[in-house]
């Protein structure tokens, strides 16, 4: 596994937090940030002087842009450049991809090299403030961790309503479907590391940030479904229940993780809040439904479901109150897609459905109990994820014999 050192407590020097992190619609749980190593020290016995430098330039690149972007990433704000001329998100996931095909040099068909550098990373989730490992697969992992990070952030820009020409009326660019790419880069290393490592970078959290970005694909389906005109109500109550199901495992994943204060407390919230929000969403279509029957159960049902709706919604927003509220500070984008037609429509046919069949039928006949909501299989999974080739300078000429 290699030599493991962790630093138990933040010091405040290295891991820094913003006080706020702006408007959130896909939250992204902070960003590790990589610590320059000495390459040449390490391996310049090892591997001929042009390939030590191109290493040593790449990821003194990222360290240098990470930096840069780690205390802004989460803003809201879209930032062309940062003070010092540089980089951007999109950047900085350009300079992980060059990167990444020269790191794989270290690992490639079980090389000796692989324990020779020692990776320093700083936590965010994590109870120690950094944890390093003479393990060039942590730093693989560690690469493709802030991969996906990244697109969680831009998928964040993409998704915040923007204020349009007609007035606030949501636009939604179609690159949120980038989200559908970043569960493949979590779920493909799963198995490469298990022992010692943080925990921003264990199975639990890993599944659970594959599991909300699906979660949060259905999310963006179901408000497309409730646009068009020709979507059934079967349609949106199945988008409603996958919801709840991706929801629900990822909180499962997440809730008995030794999550820090700070950026994991604020995780284990926002799954939260989503997996209450997401079950209002499926109460509701599933009541809709069976108060579609002819008989005095399946109104008695509808209405008990509906009643469920409006209760679930409620919790919601309590959840949303206490997930902005923790540290660091965040707040709601303005109401747009499913939550902004759930707001308007739950306590509306609720209270309607209720009052109708309360009137047709006596106490006793409507169910106080929530029916049970169908189990859909999930149509979501992750895609396939492929390493990079080893980059072509590592060749027979460029390493040496060790």
């Amino acid at each position: 596994m290699g030599c493991l050192v962790s630093t138990p407590k933040d010091s405040g020097g290295n891991r820094r937090r913003p006080g706020s992190i702006g408007e959130v619609f896909v939250y992204i749980p902070g960003f590790r940030i990589p610590k320059a190593v000495d390459v040449s020290v390490s391996l310049g016995d090892h591997l001929s002087t042009n390939l030590v430098e191109r290493l040593s330039a790449l990821r003194t690149r990222i360290v240098v842009m990470a930096g840069q972007e780690a205390p802004t990433v989460t803003r809201t704000k879209r930032k062309s450049a940062t003070q010092h001329g540089g980089s951007t998100l999109a950047d900085l996931h350009q300079a992980l991809e060059d990167y990444l095909p020269v790191l794989l040099g270290l690992v490639k068909d079980g090389s000796h090299l692989q324990h020779k550098l020692q990776f320093v990373w700083i936590n965010q989730e994590d109870d120690t403030e950094e944890t390093a490992m003479s393990n060039a697969w942590y730093e693989v992992l560690s690469v493709l961790h802030l991969m996906a990070m990244l697109l969680l952030s831009q998928a964040n820009l993409l998704l915040l309503p923007r204020i349009s020409a007609d007035g606030y009326q949501p636009k939604v660019s179609a690159g949120y479907l980038r989200i559908c790419r970043v569960p493949s880069k979590l779920e493909m290393i799963k198995s490469i590391l298990r022992r010692d490592l943080p925990v921003d970078l264990v199975e639990g959290v890993l599944r659970a940030l594959s599991l909300q970005a699906l979660g949060q694909v259905v999310d963006i389906q179901l408000g497309m479904a409730i646009d068009s005109a020709k979507a059934t109500l079967a349609v949106k109550r199945r988008l409603a229940c996958e919801m709840v199901k991706y929801w629900q495992q990822a909180q499962d994943n997440i809730m008995n993780l030794p999550l820090a204060n700070g950026w994991g407390e604020k995780h284990r919230l926002f799954v939260k809040w989503k997996y209450v929000e997401a079950k209002a969403a499926a109460y509701y279509y599933h009541g809709l439904i069976l108060d579609e029957g002819n008989t005095e159960k399946s109104h008695g049902m509808a209405v008990a479901a509906l009643q469920a709706a409006d209760e679930y919604f409620k919790e919601s927003r309590r959840a949303c109150e206490a997930f902005n509220a923790a540290s660091p500070l965040s707040r709601n984008p303005p109401l747009w897609g499913t939550v902004k037609y759930l707001s308007e429509k739950i306590p509306k046919d609720t209270s309607s459905k209720v009052r109708i069949n309360r009137d047709l039928y006596s106490h006793e006949k409507i169910m106080e109990t929530a029916p049970t909501l169908p189990d859909f299989a999930l149509s979501l999974k992750p895609d396939e994820y492929q390493l990079p080739s080893v980059d072509s300078s590592w060749n027979e000429e460029n390493v040496n014999g060790g």
